[in-house]
């Protein structure tokens, strides 16, 4: 089993030139740069940009859905790092309520398992095919409020990894909490990002 070092790309405006970054969070067998490629799609030019990478390219080994033991210690590593991250950035003078995090897949998975956890008043949350992550949710250690946090949930019906119904159980679990959930469903979307997704996610932006 493996653990994550804390290494990232950064790309966008330097801390010295704005007060907004975003977090993006690639999936399995993707990589930090792909992630930020998305960045020309997006309304994300005044923001400082920073994605993680996961070792071996993924943020724990088996499906989202396995008994949580199974993908340990990764992804306690993997959520640790995204923590990291955002202290990272409010030490460079970025607001909890000016960070928006963006996660595809596994990514989405981990965007959203982290901000559930602690859920604050953040900028946004986009979560392209994604949810919360285990065998069975459990409720009782997604903590704090959103205070309306803008929140993005698209997924494909069905999808090959992500069932549809664990999508709807995290956006419920996720509007509990105090976030503004937007739930979007594809018909036999590919396992991808679609040009309507990216539409969706820049109204969010």
């Amino acid at each position: 089993m493996y653990t994550h070092d804390k290494q990232f790309i950064k790309a966008g405006k330097p801390f010295n030139e704005t007060d907004k970054a975003i977090l993006m969070i690639h999936g399995r067998g993707g990589s930090a740069a792909d992630i930020i490629s998305l960045q020309r799609f997006l309304k994300i030019d005044d923001m400082a940009i920073f994605a993680p990478q996961a070792t071996n390219n993924s943020w724990y080994p088996y499906s989202f859905m396995a008994p949580e033991q199974d993908n340990q210690p990764a992804l306690d590593s993997a959520i640790a790092i995204i923590g990291e991250v955002v202290e990272e950035l409010k030490v460079n003078g970025v607001l909890e309520e000016q960070i928006y995090f963006l996660g595809f897949s596994q990514g989405a998975c981990l965007t959203l398992e982290y901000t559930a956890r602690n859920a604050k008043k953040y900028g946004g949350i986009i979560a392209f095919t994604g949810g919360l992550i285990g065998q069975q949710l459990i409720n009782q250690r997604y903590q704090g409020n959103f205070q309306g946090t803008p929140i993005l949930l698209t997924s494909s019906d069905p999808d090959v990894h992500v069932p549809v119904a664990r999508v709807t159980d995290t956006a419920k679990v996720l509007e509990d909490l105090g976030g503004h959930v937007t739930l979007q469903f594809f018909k036999n979307k590919a396992h991808s990002i679609s040009r309507e997704e990216l539409d969706l996610a820049n109204k969010l932006l």
